[in-house]
């Protein structure tokens, strides 16, 4: 299933720098539009996937091209905790982020963004600032 993976970066990087506090707020790694079973993929490690902003295409890119295949982090993480049904594993995103862009360039109020994965379905949200 897809996974929108948003990110408040300054949330992450002040002070500790850790990931987890810039990626929990309430409606961030919205998930959907529906969750298919593993035999409705044919091979998971070569889906594209991709990402606009606004109409602009920001992020490209396949799962095949992922550090740690699917299986592999599965069974990493099945070492150091019991995963249960319903557990997801969000595996990351493509190339592209906007943190990485010179100069970086950040989501603010107002932006649309779309974002899909082959065979998997497609999200469509707006940014609101946090009141």
């Amino acid at each position: 299933m897809l996974c929108n993976d948003v990110s408040e970066r300054a949330f992450q990087i002040e002070g500790t720098g850790q990931w987890i506090k810039g990626k929990s707020a309430p409606t961030f790694g919205p998930l959907g539009p529906w969750l298919v079973t593993a035999n409705e993929v044919e091979d998971p490690q070569n889906l594209d996937m991709w990402l606009d902003v606004n109409g602009e295409r920001r992020q490209t890119g396949n799962t095949r091209t992922m550090i740690f295949n699917v299986a592999h982090l599965v069974a990493y993480l099945s070492q150091i905790m019991i995963l249960m049904p319903g557990d997801v594993i969000t595996t990351g995103t493509p190339p592209g982020v906007g943190m990485g862009m010179k100069p970086p360039t950040y989501l603010k109020a107002g932006d649309v963004i779309t974002l899909g994965i082959e065979g998997l379905g497609q999200q469509r949200q707006t940014v609101v600032a946090w009141s």
